[in-house]
């Protein structure tokens, strides 16, 4: 705790200009750093057995935030979280933590039939946006735990597909059109299937998630078929390889029929009730590109939209609202929105340009998001769950609970964008 007070009171020395184009070097995110490294054993928990609500899994994890003097507080392991919590993390100090957080999601699904939102029976009627073959391929590829691990882990990985995603009926009834899935929740109402994607409360779905395709769900599960084909290979069954990339083709021939607007040169969510697609554009758009499914001249067409969401601070969540939806009565706030940015989603689209050969681009917003970071660290001595990138200087919009300080994915993404685009001047292979 001290620690963490003195790297603080170091960090208010310098802030950074969003307008120039400098880049940051590695002393300018020492301390920073230095913070964020400090900071994990904070959020380090480990419970084996069950405790009233909260359930009980075999390695320790990581929880997004804590607060001493807050009245919201987290002890539950979440599934989107931890993936992006690990981004930093991937190293030979960290490897027992991160294996066993990825351990304890595969536990949860063979106990449950389901990886739920978090760790808690109470959240066990809906999951969080799924992102389990890219955590297990990236440990794999990182810490190479032998083919039988990845047989294990795959084999879970097709089942929770499967069941949970592929499901037609409750508890899982979630592939209701086309051969595309929607987020979903037991209870079977709007909000709480909202809250599965993760994004709540957002303007996306206009409060009726249920009526939604989402093109980020979608893009996951054409990424898991494409890594069942490529574990497939690396078992040398040529048949089952093509089996999943035949049903990858098929679910991108859908998305692009409903989702992709040639036009407006991004993929909206598709209303699957009243045939239509979304009015929203948001940085959902990105996760085709991020999974690898979209053309050159999509990507290309889809790098030209930059400009709806890139400001001063990152990327906004959405482009901007007119302001009779801001001010809609009644309406729930909608903290995954104009004017913040969220690091799983600034994230996200810096690997997607990456991924084609937007490197330029990808280092131009990991520099702003970065620098939008480290002013308000610099500034507060903490760093936030979500940013204002509009006006960095001006807090985030709060959502339907309380602004958290900490914050896991927050410290996790910033330690690897220095990783990649600090610690290494040149441009990051794809």
């Amino acid at each position: 705790m001290r620690q963490l007070a003195r790297l603080a009171r170091q960090s208010k020395h310098r802030l950074f200009s969003y307008g120039d184009k400098t880049e940051l070097t590695t002393d300018d995110v020492k301390i920073a750093r230095d913070y964020i490294a400090a900071y994990w054993p904070k959020l380090e928990r480990y419970h084996p057995n069950d405790d009233e609500s909260l359930l009980g899994v075999p390695k320790p994890y990581l929880v997004p935030s804590f607060t001493e003097d807050a009245g919201f507080d987290y002890n539950e392991l979440y599934y989107w979280d931890s993936y992006f919590m690990v981004q930093g993390l991937q190293n030979k100090q960290h490897k027992e933590l991160t294996m066993g957080i990825l351990e304890d999601l595969l536990t949860l699904f063979e106990r449950f039939r389901v990886i739920p939102n978090a760790s808690r029976m109470y959240l066990m009627g809906r999951s969080q946006p799924p992102f389990l073959t890219s955590f297990i391929f990236e440990l794999y590829q990182k810490y190479d735990p032998g083919e039988e691990w990845l047989a294990r882990a795959i084999g879970i990985a097709k089942d929770e597909y499967a069941i949970v995603w592929m499901g037609i009926k409750k508890p899982n009834e979630r592939l209701v059109h086309e051969g595309l899935s929607r987020y979903y929740d037991i209870n079977y109402l709007h909000d709480l299937a909202e809250a599965e994607s993760g994004w709540d409360m957002t303007p996306r779905f206009n409060r009726k998630a249920l009526n939604y395709l989402p093109v980020d769900l979608n893009a996951l599960l054409y990424r898991y078929e494409m890594d069942f084909a490529r574990a497939a290979r690396i078992y040398g069954d040529k048949r089952d390889a093509t089996r999943w990339e035949q049903a990858a083709d098929a679910r991108k021939r859908s998305m692009n029929h409903l989702m992709w607007d040639k036009g407006r040169g991004l993929y909206y969510d598709y209303n699957y009730k009243t045939e239509k697609r979304g009015n929203i554009s948001s940085l959902a758009a990105f996760f085709p590109m991020w999974a690898g499914m979209v053309t050159e001249q999509q990507a290309k067409q889809m790098v030209k939209q930059l400009k709806r969401f890139e400001e001063k601070g990152g990327l906004a969540t959405t482009d901007a609202l007119p302001l009779a939806q801001q001010l809609t009565p009644g309406a729930l706030p909608t903290q995954w929105a104009y004017p913040n940015g969220w690091a799983p989603l600034e994230y996200v689209v810096i690997k997607a340009l990456e991924r084609y050969g937007y490197h330029d681009d990808a280092r131009r917003i990991a520099t702003k998001w970065l620098k939008n970071n480290l002013n308000w660290f610099n500034n507060n001595g903490v760093f936030l769950e979500k940013y204002n990138v509009v006006n960095p200087d001006k807090p985030p919009v709060k959502g339907v609970y309380p602004s958290q300080t900490g914050f896991g994915w927050t410290n996790s993404v910033f330690e690897r964008l220095c990783q990649d685009y600090v610690d290494k001047p040149s441009v990051p292979a794809v």
